[in-house]
Formats: structure tokens, C-alpha cells, sequence
């Protein structure tokens, strides 16, 4: 199992004073540069840290929000590709359907891919729904674009013979020739998102890896089994390298301080639904079934037990997340012991998607999680 150290790089500075809506209508007066300065520094030291800890790196990115100030994960990562020398780089993820300049996308991901010496993993995905008012996107055309975007970008890091056309429904360009050429061949391995078992099967007809974000115990078998009878179908083998889980994890020397700093860091969760209602669900962007539902029960998100019932997402403890298998949290024996069980009960998993920062956990306490967690779980999860 392969571990990635994960953060958003928040800034939590104004998250108490903003009401029920960290993002879109946030306005920019309430950053300060000077802190924010200090935070971006700070969570680039962390995953520098990595290098040394053989923990893999990935950065995604969000717009128009407090609770990510990554708005372009290429800039982060372009540094990082200069800074460490070992690890693996994620970016998960690029939102391509809602980047105007796809070609662009795949000059990026290029040119981090050489700088990094071919240490680069590129991920595709679709995007938050609260992302698609400020990109003035079309959401029951988002998929389209999605497709259209991914043929356009692999074809582009593959092309080394010189311009092509490209007369697509969504892009068009009159001539297409990425410099540089990708490190690895014949690019670096695509990453997809998925959130549903239709989306898991679409992404295992293409034999890529798929990252299933927080579906803890009840909904991840489901969306795994969909991507396997996918990959079935579509030639490849899903073995437990395909499979990618991210949860959050809390390590400490004793239970008390792992389940503290778990708790620190499940802020991330807790803060990620206070969206104002018209941005949760552009018409187009899920599946009708799953917005009538939604709209027939618009109260809090509820997230399934493990042990049967739910819990808020909102407001949920410690207990309840480590049981609906979002957070691993205690002593490195517990974590471990926490997450074997996770990957027994969904048939394996080969990636580990670990936000081991997050909300206000500070850097001493980053630093010693991650550390910690390096030490005395890692080796025994590359045995498992």
C-alpha cells in the first residue's frame, strides 16, 4: 500500500467569522497576504517533509473558497517536482471540464512531469458542483466536456510528430504541438475521482485509478465491485494498484492525542458542506434521481454508520467517523488496526490518500502526525 500525504491548505483564519457559506460568496477582503504568505510556506514545508518520510504527495484544488487556497494545484507542485527528489507527485485534481484551455492543461502537466524527472501522477476530475457558477460552465453538458477534454489532453502529451487539428464540440484549436514532451511514457498515469458506482464503472473501462473520497464502510464495496466489473469489461485487471481511498488520520502517542488530532483535522469535513444552497446543485449535474432525493430531504448531510444508523456531517465527533470508516484515529497500533479492517472489508485497497493535516492542527502537530505515522505505520502497511 502506497501512502500520499494530503492537504487543502485552509485558511482556517476565516472560517468563524463567515456564517454558513465558506465558499463562493466569500469576498476576498477577509484574506490577509501576510498570513496567507506565512500558511502557503508553512503547508509547502510539510510536504517537503515527505520527501524524507517515503510518503507520497497530493494536492488538488478548489476555487473561491476558505476551506482550500490551492487554487491551481500546477503551482504548488511545480515546486514541490524541484524540492523533493523521491516521493510521487498527485495532482487530484485538475477539474478539466471546467478549464477553458485544455491544451494548457497538458502543458502543465508536461512540463511538471520533467522538471519532477517523471515522478508525476496527472488526475482528472470533474469538480465540486459549487465550482461550476464561478466557471460559468454548463453542468448537464459538464461530462461531455469532461470526455471531450481528456481525449484532447492525452492526445496532446502523446503527439511527437508535429501539429494536429482539433475540431471537437467544446475546444477547438488549429494547432496542437506540446512542448515539452512528457518525461514518462507514454504519459504520466491518470487518476480519476469517483463518487458513485456509475462513475466507477465508466473509469475501469479505462484501466485507471480511481480515488473514492470519504464513502467509508457502507458505500466504498460498492463503488470498488463497480470498478472491477468495469475494468472486466473493458480488458484491464483491477488489482489493488487501481484502487485509491482517502480518508483522515490522527496519530499520536497516545489515544488521546491521535483522536485530538483527528479531531482538529475532521474540521475539513465539518466545514466542507457550509455551502449556500444554490450552489449544492446545479440542474444537469447529478443524476435526477439523486437531486429529487436531495431536494425531498434538504436538511444536513447525513453520512451511514458502519454499525447502522448516521450522524452530521456538520457536527460529527471523533467516534462517529472513525465507525463510517472516514477517519483513522489513536495510537499507531489502533490506526493500523483501523485501517487493515477498512481494507479487508473492501476487497484491498493500493493507495491511501492520507489528509494528515487539515483544519487548525498546527505545524508542531503536522509534523509529529506525519512523522509519527512514517515510523511506525507505514512499514507495516507496505506489508500488508
Amino acid at each position: 500500500m502506497q501512502v500520499w500525504h494530503f492537504s487543502e491548505m485552509a485558511y482556517h483564519p476565516a472560517w468563524e467569522e463567515l456564517g454558513n457559506s465558506l465558499r463562493n460568496v466569500v469576498p476576498s477582503r477577509v484574506y490577509d497576504p501576510v498570513v496567507g504568505a506565512d500558511l502557503y510556506h508553512r503547508y509547502l514545508d510539510e510536504w517537503a517533509l515527505c520527501d524524507e518520510l517515503g510518503i507520497n504527495i497530493m494536492v488538488n484544488e478548489h476555487h473561491t473558497t476558505a476551506t482550500c487556497a490551492t487554487s491551481v494545484c500546477t503551482i504548488p507542485m511545480a515546486i514541490l517536482a524541484r524540492e523533493t527528489k523521491k516521493v510521487r507527485l498527485l495532482c487530484l485534481g485538475m477539474p478539466i471540464a471546467n478549464r477553458m484551455d485544455a491544451v494548457r492543461v497538458a502543458e502543465e502537466y508536461a512540463m511538471l512531469d520533467v522538471i519532477s524527472r517523471g515522478r508525476v501522477e496527472m488526475g482528472f476530475v470533474k469538480g465540486a458542483p459549487f465550482e461550476v457558477s464561478p466557471a460559468n460552465s454548463n453542468p448537464a453538458t459538464l461530462m461531455e466536456r469532461f470526455w471531450e477534454a481528456h481525449d484532447l489532453i492525452l492526445k496532446a502529451l502523446t503527439t511527437h510528430d508535429g501539429p494536429f487539428n482539433w475540431e471537437g464540440e467544446h475546444f477547438q484549436y488549429r494547432q496542437v504541438n506540446v512542448w515539452p514532451r512528457p518525461y514518462q511514457t507514454p504519459h504520466p498515469p491518470v487518476w480519476m475521482t469517483v463518487a458513485s458506482p456509475g462513475s466507477a464503472e465508466a473509469v475501469g473501462k479505462k484501466g485507471y485509478v480511481i480515488a473514492s473520497l470519504n464513502t467509508g464502510y457502507a458505500r466504498t464495496p460498492t463503488i470498488f465491485d463497480a470498478y472491477r466489473k468495469g475494468a472486466e469489461a473493458g480488458g484491464h485487471k483491477p488489482t489493488k494498484d487501481r484502487f485509491g481511498y482517502l480518508a483522515l488520520v490522527g496519530v499520536g502517542e497516545t489515544e488521546e492525542e491521535g483522536r485530538r488530532r483527528a479531531h482538529q483535522i475532521l474540521d475539513y469535513s465539518r466545514t466542507t458542506p457550509r455551502a449556500a444552497a444554490q450552489f449544492w446543485f446545479p440542474p444537469g449535474y447529478t443524476a435526477n434521481e439523486v437531486t429529487a432525493q436531495r431536494l425531498q430531504n434538504p436538511g444536513p448531510l447525513k453520512i451511514p454508520l458502519r454499525d447502522g444508523g448516521e450522524f452530521t456531517m456538520q457536527t460529527g465527533s471523533v467516534d462517529e467517523f472513525v465507525n463510517a470508516g472516514i477517519a483513522f484515529a489513536g495510537t499507531p497500533d489502533t490506526v493500523f488496526e483501523q485501517i487493515k479492517d477498512f481494507n479487508d472489508h473492501v476487497g484491498g485497497i493500493g493507495h491511501l490518500l492520507m489528509m494528515g493535516q487539515g483544519g487548525h492542527l498546527s505545524h508542531d502537530d503536522t509534523v509529529a502526525n506525519l512523522t509519527l505515522f512514517s515510523r511506525e505505520v507505514l512499514p507495516r502497511l507496505r506489508e500488508l
